[in-house]
């Protein structure tokens, strides 16, 4: 019986990987990530979210310039866990991750592109 119990499967977690590495597990430095993630929707529609950047940045400017340059609709939403989350409609993970390349906002080390 104890196979069994070892044997059932657990359900996926997409943000488990950031709350892991937000422990201190990765060791020092693990929390200057930014984490850009795809969320499905419904259909053919999907979710692009970005978390982690610096509480020195405006958000909403940010955001507008995102929005600007992408031709899209997101918005800023206020996690109790994770702080300030962007949010933006699409698949936009590599268009996002260069444009805050270019911007000077983060290092790409320090980008962390997640999803299928």
């Amino acid at each position: 019986m104890s196979e069994l119990d070892a044997q059932i499967p657990t359900a996926f977690d997409p943000f488990a990987e950031a709350n892991v590495d937000e422990s201190g597990a990765g060791g020092a430095g693990t929390k200057d990530y930014v984490h850009i993630r795809v969320q499905q929707r419904n259909g053919r529609k999907s979710l692009t979210t970005v978390q982690g950047l610096k509480k020195e940045f405006s958000y909403n400017k940010i955001l507008k310039d995102l929005k600007k340059e992408f031709c899209c609709n997101g918005t800023v939403v206020q996690d109790p866990e994770l702080g300030q989350v962007i949010q933006l409609q699409g698949d936009q993970r590599k268009n996002v991750s260069t444009f805050l390349v270019q911007a000077g906002i983060v290092k790409k080390d320090n980008i962390k592109i997640h999803g299928f």
